[in-house]
């Protein structure tokens, strides 16, 4: 369980696997552990590198300065850290942005990147959704309303259609131990609501391809498509925003494809 201290902040990260350097990049709420199900599929042809992002997990304090910018430092300083002068990317939504932002910063650095269920875009109906969910967990409901009613927004349809699986969820969710607070997902949501979208977009001067989600509900496949000029774009069928839960096995092989080309 290896930490970086940086001036402001202990920067939790893991790292397993061997080959080429693949640095993953959690969503919005999210920390290193969202990568769960892509981890023994890409372990065996990556070393891949997973930090907590700032107001997430492990990494502390919770309440560090937090920005787009700031999470793309944290990266770079993790990468040098570790004697990784070019890597991959693979950035699952907020995390995907982060790696525009890397990109944007030091191209240098990046050798391609993959953008999981992400584009740059504004959406300020997703900011609301975030408040609204932030409403929620301070109200006196039951501490499982806000997941289910996040799962939706997350998963495809077939994830409802398996008996048991969102009660599963919504207890491994509850009992994990390093989950994002209330306060930290308010601090997180502040920095998202900064992004500065312009310098995000293409042309872009090293690979990327996105992998969109069908029927994500958060990144709509349409406007995702027409934001990502200049990308390579696949379309992942029936699944949601969390399409590297929805859909592994694809997505691991389209990361790789995209690696090794």
């Amino acid at each position: 369980m290896p930490d970086l201290a940086l001036p402001d902040v202990s920067l939790h990260y893991e790292a397993t696997g061997s080959g080429p350097p693949l640095l993953l990049l959690a969503g919005m709420m999210s920390d290193g552990t969202s990568w769960a199900p892509l981890l023994p599929l890409l372990s065996q042809n990556f070393t891949l590198i997973y930090p907590d992002n700032r107001t997430t997990g492990r990494t502390t304090p919770w309440d560090a300065p937090a920005s787009l910018e700031i999470y793309a430092q944290d990266a770079l300083a993790l990468m040098r850290h570790l004697g990784h002068a070019r890597f991959h990317i693979a950035g699952h939504s907020l995390g995907g942005l982060i790696g525009l932002q890397i990109l944007h910063k030091a191209p240098e650095r990046v050798i391609d990147l993959s953008l999981l269920a992400t584009a740059p875009m504004r959406l300020r109906r997703n900011i609301s959704l975030f408040e609204n969910f932030i409403a929620i967990r301070r109200s006196s409901a039951p501490e499982d309303t806000w997941l289910r009613a996040l799962f939706p927004w997350l998963f495809s349809t077939a994830f409802y259609d398996t008996p048991g699986a969102v009660d599963e969820a919504v207890a491994a969710s509850l009992a994990y131990p390093f989950a994002q607070s209330t306060d930290a997902m308010v601090h997180q949501l502040s920095a998202l609501s900064r992004i500065d979208i312009d310098p995000l977009c293409g042309p872009y001067p090293v690979p990327v391809q996105a992998l969109l989600a069908e029927k994500d509900q958060m990144i709509p496949l349409d406007q995702a498509q027409s934001a990502l000029a200049g990308a390579d774009i696949h379309t992942i069928a029936d699944a949601g925003h969390s399409v590297h839960w929805d859909a592994p096995q694809e997505v691991a092989a389209l990361i790789t494809r995209f690696a090794k080309r």
